[in-house]
């Protein structure tokens, strides 16, 4: 029971170790080396978990829907998605980021019910405000000045910032309902060779069930078309990009710091987030995903040295509290 929900809980920690790693990389090298790095990172690992799991380094059994799907929901989610999110690190932290990461459950939520006909109990629904408004209480203050207010709260952030991250969070939710759409139809293509999910191929060297390594497969044409994209925009935004990525790959500590954003985000991370919606609905699982925020707070008081203050407290306990009534 409660298989999915526990998966996206694992996927909150993972993306937490995620935001505080591409903080610092971002700030060294900048979003789109970062990203075309992490991509190519990414891959390789990916190719070596299929060539484990499947017996080959590449999505097997994936028809000509499932690439277009998840090739479409790579765009959004990663070209964009990613490029905006790296872009809110670089301006307003991997913190404050990720406040507006929030906006992925409601996205996921309704293009989930739109695209895939998704319906959410009552119960689900009151859980999913309840987790936000928690996050968000934990995150924003009351107004001191004429910066950005909404609803006598602020946010002493840039205009940029917060246009990056919340298109970032927009289209990791949109990104999600597009992914799962890909699986569906991967999905399909085994019944069509009358495969069963829940066994190995033969080829493979470690026996785990097709159903479990799917998700690294389609996180592997995600970032295959992420790399692409994120590349494309590296050599039409930057004349110097060689110049760039010698840089970058040079830089030690973002470096490291760029591998633990690649194993702990598109490895793990992402893998992880498309197996939770198999066995829960988007808008549940993005919703657990946006715990993140809280559980950021003591990693980055410890590395980056920030206040906690007792509204941020208050606003994860209520966050788990909304967490809670998922389970009931």
């Amino acid at each position: 029971m409660f298989i999915g929900e526990t998966i996206a809980l694992g996927v909150a920690v993972s993306w937490t170790a995620t935001a505080l790693f591409a903080e610092v990389a971002s700030k060294r090298m900048g979003s789109l080396p970062l990203n075309t790095l992490r991509m190519t990172m990414s891959l390789i690992l990916l190719a070596v978990t299929l060539w484990l799991m499947m017996g080959v380094p590449y999505p097997r059994f994936a028809d000509g829907q499932t690439w277009l799907w998840l090739m479409l929901s790579g765009v959004v989610g990663y070209v964009i998605g990613d490029y905006c999110l790296m872009q809110g690190y670089i301006y307003i932290g991997s913190r404050f980021g990720q406040l507006f990461m929030t906006l992925s459950a409601p996205t996921a939520a309704i293009t989930g019910l739109l695209l895939l006909g998704e319906k959410m109990s009552w119960l689900a629904i009151v859980g999913m405000v309840v987790t936000l408004s928690g996050i968000a209480l934990s995150i924003l203050s009351k107004p001191t000045d004429n910066k950005i207010s909404v609803f006598n709260f602020q946010l002493s952030l840039s205009r940029k910032g917060v246009f990056f991250a919340a298109m970032a969070g927009i289209c990791q939710g949109f990104g999600l309902v597009l992914s799962k759409m890909g699986l569906e139809y991967y999905d399909n293509a085994l019944s069509v060779v009358g495969i069963d999910p829940m066994t190995a191929p033969d080829e493979a060297l470690l026996p785990v069930p097709l159903r479990f390594s799917i998700p690294f497969s389609a996180t592997m044409i995600r970032a295959a078309i992420g790399l692409v994209g994120f590349f494309v925009l590296l050599v039409i935004f930057n004349k110097d990009w060689k110049q760039k990525l010698d840089h970058a790959a040079h830089d030690r500590k973002a470096m490291w710091c760029l591998l633990g954003a690649t194993v702990f985000g598109p490895f793990v991370g992402v893998s992880a987030s498309l197996l939770a919606t198999q066995y829960t609905s988007t808008g549940i699982a993005q919703t657990l995903f946006a715990l993140t925020p809280i559980l950021i707070i003591a990693p980055a008081a410890w590395l980056f040295h920030q206040k906690v203050t007792l509204r941020e407290i208050i606003g994860a306990v209520i966050s788990v509290v909304g967490v809670c009534l998922f389970f009931i």
